[in-house]
């Protein structure tokens, strides 16, 4: 993959209009890398998906953003009140490359379809977006980004409310779309599923600290990142360290 940062961020800073509601970011984000925003609630992940997305301009520092990015948000907020196929979901994609009086095409349908075919969905284009799984409609809102031709795809919390086997289909296609060199941003707090990516952003309104997971997954940048204490479960063969709002 190409060395070419397609992100930097450097001392970041944004807000909504008053006090910043997340500091001193600073990370790169090549092609082909997946990058964990790893927080409690409230803690800034979002934010810094927004920003990279232009929909806030930075209060300090810098972001360079030199690829097109496509916004995955969580199943649960992109359930359509009218009814609306799995195929005409994806092809929204092609809304943001054409002028505000055109319609997509046929053209437009067809990149759609092949879209749905690379997430495994191809055969339920014609399903209604509202009655599918969680799990399903995580990957036609990837089909739609990538109708975008977005090369980083922005993720808020695409595991949220998938059962095993629907993360497992969404953590495949994921690393596929890496190896095809899709650089990908997940915002999470599930320090789980952040340990198995490539590398970690923590925050809690400001940056705590950015590397690989095993280097940067220590006892106390997770007492920073969720505050107070923290407690060590058996998992994987190993020793899983949780915040302590996030056991079962």
């Amino acid at each position: 993959m190409s060395s070419e940062a397609l992100i930097e961020a450097s001392g970041l800073a944004v807000s909504y209009g008053g006090p910043p509601a997340v500091t001193d970011v600073s990370f790169r984000l090549r092609a082909g890398e997946r990058l964990a925003l790893l927080g409690p609630n409230g803690g800034g992940k979002t934010t810094i998906l927004r920003a990279v997305l232009g929909e806030l301009r930075p209060l300090a520092g810098t972001l360079r953003v030199d690829a097109s990015c496509g916004s995955v948000p969580q199943t649960e907020r992109s359930r359509l009140d009218y009814p609306v196929s799995a195929l005409e979901v994806a092809t929204m994609g092609a809304l943001s490359r054409l002028p505000w009086w055109r319609r997509p095409g046929r053209d437009d349908r067809r990149r759609a379809r092949t879209a749905l075919g690379r997430v495994g969905l191809e055969d339920l284009a014609a399903e209604t977006f509202g009655e599918l799984s969680g799990g399903q409609r995580q990957r036609v809102l990837i089909a739609r980004a990538l109708v975008q031709d977005a090369r980083v795809l922005l993720m808020d919390e695409p595991f949220t409310g998938l059962d095993r086997p629907a993360a497992d289909r969404l953590e495949v296609l994921i690393a596929n779309l890496a190896a095809e060199g899709h650089a990908i941003v997940m915002a999470t707090h599930d320090l789980e599923q952040a340990q198995s990516w490539d590398s970690v952003l923590c925050v809690n309104r400001r940056q705590i600290a950015i590397g690989a997971p095993r280097q940067t997954l220590d006892r106390e940048v997770l007492e920073a990142t969720y505050g107070g204490a923290i407690v060590e479960i058996p998992g994987g063969g190993g020793r899983a360290i949780l915040p302590p709002q996030h056991q079962h």
